[in-house]
């Protein structure tokens, strides 16, 4: 299904002195799903998508690091004026999903792309919620209430996650519960009301953050996705799912970047004396998302009710020569695990 081209395609438009933080935050605002790099008059200079970003995250980029680096200086284009069916076997000949159209001075002058809101694809592969923890940071909020059914807005979390979900075409899915389980069936039932189709993981003791897997009655034969019941994000967990399958991976794990600034400044010595000196500097690390894709062998790994972290699963799949690979974040996300995380998620709503 092709969409003659009345995008708006200077929302997906960046100067040449942007940075990858602000090529992220065009993605995520215009769902183009493309950025068009432009100069101060016009000509387009390369495009980025969402796996330039990732790559660049990978190679040890920053968010703050100049979209030079993963600039595309040479994406397929269109000269002005050509034909929708010529652009469209264009695009399908290329397996691309965007072209921009160019004046002979090399200005764009429109975007066009494969319509993906007319018709969702519906996704066969099951998501798994890990929903049967206590909140007991989140206290006294989760004293009557799991986590995951906190409100944020005017819905609880669990549903914003399966909502996300289903408007991308996941329609199987499966919620892990223990903790006041009854609140959160009773609420979802079998999904019907959504549109979907839920099943539950029964949890007789918390069993940890992947124990629960091991219980999965059904037969699963592709690859799924799991996510936390308590991360609020942007991220397309199709992206994630199809990142997942091209590698070839076992196991993955969406990472995001983390930075944490010291307030002091850091003295490096030997011994007594002083050999170097760091004002107040930043450590960067990369930390769990909570949002992983598995193959369905990782379930093999897991002993049936046994209790069992994700680390724990990762170092076994590793111990087999399994791949496991990161998939690097660079969408809003939020681990709403403390009071300030909650009243964080509902003023951003709010916002929205």
């Amino acid at each position: 299904m092709f969409r003659p081209s009345n995008i708006d395609w200077k929302k997906a438009v960046i100067p040449a002195e942007a940075t990858l933080r602000d090529a992220a935050k065009n993605l995520t605002e215009s769902s183009l799903r493309i950025v068009l790099v432009i100069d101060v008059a016009g000509k387009l200079l390369g495009t980025i998508s969402d796996g330039d970003i990732r790559r660049g995250l990978l190679r040890g980029l920053t968010l703050d690091s100049d979209v030079n680096e993963v600039l595309r200086k040479n994406p397929l284009v269109a000269p002005e004026g050509m034909s929708q069916l010529h652009i469209r076997q264009l695009m399908a000949a290329n397996s691309i999903q965007h072209v921009p159209e160019i004046d002979k001075a090399g200005r764009v002058v429109s975007l066009h792309t494969w319509d993906e809101l007319i018709t969702t694809e519906s996704i066969s592969n099951k998501m798994v919620i890990m929903a049967g923890g206590k909140g007991t940071r989140l206290r006294p909020h989760t004293e009557n209430c799991p986590k995951p059914m906190l409100l944020v807005g005017d819905k609880p979390m669990l549903q914003h996650i399966i909502e996300r979900a289903r408007d991308e075409g996941f329609g199987e899915f499966l919620i892990s519960v223990n903790y006041l389980a009854h609140m959160i069936e009773d609420h979802f039932g079998d999904g019907s009301a959504m549109g979907v189709n839920i099943g539950y993981i029964h949890e007789a003791s918390p069993l940890g953050t992947v124990g629960s897997l091991s219980m999965i009655s059904e037969l699963i034969d592709e690859p799924f996705v799991v996510t936390n019941g308590d991360v609020m994000t942007d991220i397309r967990y199709s992206d994630l799912l199809e990142f997942h399958k091209r590698q070839e991976s076992i196991a993955t794990m969406a990472v995001r970047l983390h930075e944490w600034h010291n307030p002091f400044g850091v003295v490096q010595m030997d011994g007594l004396n002083i050999v170097g000196f760091e004002e107040k500097p930043v450590a960067r690390s990369h930390i769990n998302a909570g949002i992983y894709a598995f193959s369905p062998v990782t379930l093999q790994l897991l002993n049936h009710g046994e209790f069992c972290d994700m680390p724990t699963l990762f170092e076994r799949l590793q111990a087999k020569s399994f791949k496991t690979i990161a998939y690097p974040m660079h969408e809003p996300w939020l681990d709403v695990g403390r009071p300030a995380d909650l009243d964080q998620a509902n003023e951003i709503k709010n916002i929205q």
